[in-house]
């Protein structure tokens, strides 16, 4: 194989034909293998005329000459026929190294270009290539710039991926730029977790956020801990507001007070359908000021209070419940933190706990500061209480509270809170209703004080004025305003379960009968001049004996006596009754010692005031009976012959029928008992004179025998055991009639008496027959 029939260019068969002649150098002339050495060189020394693949070419050729003349020259010297010195291979090394130096001094420039592109060429595919990482910090900024949190934290993790555990440096300084700036995010993402007000929806999109990043701490502990903090705040906020607006100093509604403009729910989906439904009107706006001066301070407080409390807590118990079941976090968060967060959760329960009582506790003390300040500790006067108020609520406005509170307790029960967190609430309800029907009872016994005020003494066809009524009336209105404060609610306890509460309620229940009864004593001794009587109206079918009733009628001492009598009467046959059965309606307790003791003290003032009223009217009538009996220097032992019945006994027995028509008048009911009496007190002292009389004539026997007859024939049908006695008495005192002259005398001057007084003892006759048809 000869070389001057190859190509002219040094490839890899060029090398094959080159290594061929040395394998071969025993055949082969010196002429050959300088021939092609000669074509060696040639290509060694050709200049680059061309593009930068020619020099790469014509290096690549140069390079492998001068690897085959290295083989050709240590192997010529292995076999011993070539020189070391000034050998033909020596030479071509030598010629090989000039024409190496001379395209080195050709080709520098080109060649260092040539590494400078390939070096801007290598960095431009590795700024292609990591470009993602080179871009993080600045794609970070604008992203949580635009709140895209979702997208900064995504990236994050796709470069925690990739470059987490990097050992370049360029890398490993980016990676720690993108560190830098997660950190903020951390930082700020916490700040918007624990900035408050803040919304469900968004305090859990926050936390999501920083358990995604991997924050440090228990950031929903901290967002837990920072609600709790702010619902007492505002609680506190709200007491110091409305105390300021009762002592004039308007101006310091807060805007975190102002829950009518807050984006939360008020309470879960289907309690506002519910309990927030039923409060209706009673969560209204404190801006309305109108109703601000409808409505007492601290009732709208409470309103306020409580409309806050729903407002905040059911949002903070959900927080808690997320916290618990995990589900506040990614599901990659959940299995890598799980088993730490049960721990935490476990510890954390007892902590909750007391937050939640603690809100409770503060939402109680501060009602109470408001409602019952003396139930609050003297330490804790100044925190929870302040208001300066002189005045205790109405029973009306209490009731409306407890309505309030009884919802918040029910609302608050909807969300599942344990019952024992909310026991302060149920014992503040008591405390309340307890309060409201001790309330309720005094504001009644001071209305009953005012009612004497209203008698107007008008009287009805039964003696009676409106006073009984409205009495009944106005216990009745106030029981029925205790009824559903009485009612015991789910879980509530009776109002009377403490002996105390009852004997309270009891002994106040008898205070209002007593007021009462002291109010008719006040109006059967109250002056003429006091009395208005000027509507006086009577029974029209009432005989008006005397001409006294008429429209210009002025009430007497002893007619208002009569009038108190009659509804004395009345209360204690029917009033008293009703009321005690109301009592036992509304389930008060003690009803019969109630009934007992304001029957007794009735009893005894109708006692009293008909005790007045029968020596009023029987005192004269038994005062005129003595000089009656005497005028004209009368004696019984020395007398004619009777006629009739004197005139003394007729005036007794008029002044005993106007008795009866004064009576008749205001009461029908009141005549037997009026009546009864004043026979009694008149039969006791005529049989008193009568066993004084030493001795009678026959003709003053007959005369005492007739008028003791004829008085009491004609009040017979008003006769007592104690007026028959004494009449029996008085007889007996008398000789007998020893004649039938004298008895048949007797009949005649008896009967002569009733027919002249016929018209005059009508009244004792319809009494009669009254009775007899009753």
């Amino acid at each position: 194989m000869l070389f001057p029939g190859m190509s002219a260019d040094f490839t890899s068969e060029n090398f094959s034909a080159a290594w061929y002649l040395i394998e071969n150098h025993s055949t082969t002339s010196f002429e050959q293998l300088k021939m092609a050495v000669t074509n060696l060189k040639r290509q060694a020394n050709k200049k680059s005329e061309g593009s930068l693949a020619y020099v790469k070419g014509g290096l690549s050729t140069f390079f492998e000459a001068q690897d085959a003349l290295s083989a050709i020259h240590q192997k010529l010297e292995a076999d011993g026929t070539e020189k070391v010195e000034g050998s033909m291979t020596q030479k071509l090394e030598n010629v090989l190294n000039r024409a190496s130096n001379t395209a080195d001094t050709l080709f520098q420039e080109v060649l260092g270009r040539k590494d400078k592109a390939d070096s801007t060429r290598n960095a431009l595919n590795v700024l292609q290539r990591f470009k993602f990482l080179f871009n993080l910090p600045l794609n970070i900024e604008r992203n949580i710039q635009k709140g895209d949190y979702d997208v900064v934290i995504n990236d994050y993790e796709k470069a925690k991926s990739l470059f987490g555990k990097t050992e370049v440096q360029v890398f490993k300084k980016y990676y720690a730029e993108v560190e830098t700036r997660i950190e903020t995010l951390r930082e700020l993402l916490l700040d918007k977790l624990l900035e408050t007000p803040s919304t469900l929806h968004d305090q859990k999109r926050y936390i999501r956020y920083l358990s995604d990043l991997h924050a440090p701490g228990d950031p929903a502990w901290q967002c837990i801990g920072a609600q709790h903090r702010w619902i007492l705040q505002l609680m506190h906020s709200c007491k110091e507001g409305y105390i300021q607006d009762l002592k004039g100093t308007p101006g310091l509604h807060s805007p975190m007070l102002d829950l009518d403009s807050d984006t939360r729910p008020l309470v879960l989906g289907h309690l506002s359908q519910t309990a927030s439904l039923k409060r209706g009107s009673s969560f209204q706006s404190g801006r309305d000021d109108t109703w601000r001066y409808k409505t007492p301070h601290r009732v709208a407080f409470v309103e306020k209070l409580t409309k806050l409390v729903l407002s905040q807590l059911p949002n903070f118990w959900k927080l808690w419940i997320s916290y618990v079941n995990g589900s506040l976090f990614s599901e990659t968060a959940e299995k890598s933190g799980q088993i730490e967060r049960s721990k935490n959760v476990r510890q954390r329960q007892n902590d909750f706990k007391k937050m939640i009582q603690e809100v409770m506790q503060c939402l109680v003390k501060l009602i109470r500061g408001a409602l019952l300040p003396l139930s609050i500790p003297e330490c804790g006067v100044r925190q929870y209480g302040g208001w300066e108020v002189k005045s205790e609520l109405s029973g009306q406005w209490l009731a409306h509270v407890i309505q309030t509170i009884r919802l918040t307790y029910e609302s608050l029960t909807a969300l599942e809170i344990p019952n024992d967190m909310l026991q302060t609430i149920q014992d503040l309800i008591l405390d309340l209703r307890v309060r409201c029907v001790m309330v309720t009872l005094q504001h009644t016994a001071e209305e009953i004080k005012r009612l004497a005020e209203k008698e107007d003494w008008i009287v009805d066809n039964e003696g009676l004025t409106s006073l009984p009524c409205q009495f009944e009336q106005c216990i009745i209105h106030s029981l029925q305003s205790l009824k559903g404060v009485v009612e015991c609610k789910p879980g509530e306890a009776s109002v009377f379960q403490q002996p105390k509460t009852q004997e309270e309620v009891c002994q106040l229940s008898i205070n209002i009968m007593q007021i009462f009864i002291y109010c008719l004593e006040q109006l059967s001794t109250k002056p003429d001049a006091d009395v208005d009587t000027t509507h006086l109206s009577v029974d029209v079918s009432s005989p008006d004996l005397f001409g006294s009733i008429h429209e210009d009628f002025i009430l007497t001492s002893e007619q208002r006596l009569l009038i108190v009598l009659s509804n004395c009467c009345y209360l204690e046959r029917h009033t008293f009754l009703n009321i005690a059965e109301h009592f036992e309606k509304h389930n008060f307790q003690g009803i019969e010692k109630i009934t007992q003791v304001s029957m007794a003290s009735l009893k005894e003032l109708d006692q009293r005031l008909f005790e007045n009223y029968i020596e009023l009217k029987a005192d004269p009538i038994v005062g005129s009976l003595e000089p009656g009996i005497y005028a004209g220097y009368f004696d019984w032992k020395d007398c004619l012959p009777p006629t009739g019945v004197r005139n003394y006994l007729k005036e007794a027995l008029v002044n005993i029928i106007a008795v009866h028509a004064e009576v008749f008048t205001i009461s029908k009911e009141l005549v037997p008992r009026v009546l009864s009496k004043v026979v009694e007190a008149v039969s006791e002292e005529l049989s008193r004179l009568m066993q004084c009389v030493s001795s009678f004539s026959k003709n003053g026997a007959l005369q005492a025998r007739l008028e003791i007859c004829a008085l009491r024939d004609t009040v017979a049908v008003h006769l007592t055991p104690e007026s028959k006695s004494s009449f029996k008495q008085a007889l007996e005192a008398l000789p007998q009639l020893s004649s039938g002259a004298d008895k048949k005398l007797l009949e005649e001057l008896l009967n002569k008496f009733k027919s002249s007084m016929h018209l005059q003892l009508t009244c004792f006759q319809a009494a009669s027959s009254t009775m007899m048809k009753t």
